[in-house]
């Protein structure tokens, strides 16, 4: 990396967002507010996830750039009010990452990742302490966070309190617990109750995952692209077959998405054998 070209592409990029808030600028960019931008840096970290995801390396880039475009504009404008800047932002960055890595930047020892990880928490919760006692342990989980993730992150952290199944056996048996609650609830026709038991077998599917280390999130973004790739493929085979999606019967779509969900099965076995 040319760390003079670096420097100097920052520069730019800050006076960039500078030039489109002054006057005369982007009559747009100069309305802006934190809270009014708060959703692009949403989208654009999504669109990011969407690039990696794909494994599309040039789209992955320009949503980098899209990305960091958010944060130098949100931190600019947190110099307009004089509360930080883009150093201060990137200095904090610096020693928060030098502080949390003692075994690189320290004399800390560690054998593995997971005692990487352990240090990495102790050291979270320390910096923590000067926070509001009266804040619950939870709390410090974004709320913006998509459920599922955040689900993770709860359950994730109140097991490092001790707070947790023991064993993989005992979350599958809770997620069978749930289960013959929902049909409970189902049966007696409750609209609430069938909600409510949703949302609690959800969770515990959550906590299934995260004891086999999967993510929630992941697994549902996953199935969500399996889902699409499999649509346009059925859709692609009544095309062929000379059939749009309003003409298709639910019989035809259904054998089309059959024979297509069992050469994906086919497959599957193929790369494992």
């Amino acid at each position: 990396m040319d760390h003079n070209a670096l420097e100097s592409a920052i520069s730019r990029l800050a006076e960039l967002v500078a030039r489109l808030r002054a006057p005369g600028g982007c009559p747009w960019d100069a309305k802006q507010t934190m809270y009014s931008v708060r959703m692009y840096l949403l989208e654009e970290a999504y669109e990011v996830l969407d690039a990696i995801e794909r494994e599309l390396p040039e789209e992955v880039c320009e949503e980098l750039g899209d990305l960091l475009f958010q944060v130098v504009f949100i931190a600019y404008l947190g110099e307009e009010k004089g509360e930080f800047d883009l150093v201060t932002v990137i200095e904090k960055i610096i020693e928060k990452m030098i502080r949390r890595h003692p075994h690189v930047f320290g004399n800390t020892r560690v054998r593995n990742e997971r005692e990487v990880a352990s240090n990495w928490a102790k050291i979270k919760e320390g910096e923590q302490k000067g926070e509001k006692e009266e804040r619950s342990f939870l709390e410090r989980i974004p709320v913006a966070l998509p459920a599922l993730e955040r689900a993770h992150r709860m359950s994730e952290r109140a097991s490092k309190v001790g707070f947790d199944w023991e064993s993989r056996d005992a979350v599958w048996k809770k997620v069978k617990e749930e289960v013959a609650e929902l049909d409970q609830a189902v049966k007696k026709h409750d609209p609430a109750m069938v909600g409510e038991e949703i949302g609690d077998l959800i969770f515990s599917l959550v906590n299934l995952a995260r004891h086999w280390e999967l993510n929630g999130e992941d697994l549902l973004r996953m199935a969500n692209r399996k889902f699409i790739q499999r649509f346009q493929l059925m859709e692609e085979k009544l095309t062929s077959a000379g059939k749009s999606l309003s003409e298709a019967t639910p019989d035809e779509m259904d054998d089309a998405w059959n024979e297509i969900k069992g050469k994906s099965h086919c497959y599957a076995k193929q790369i494992e054998g």
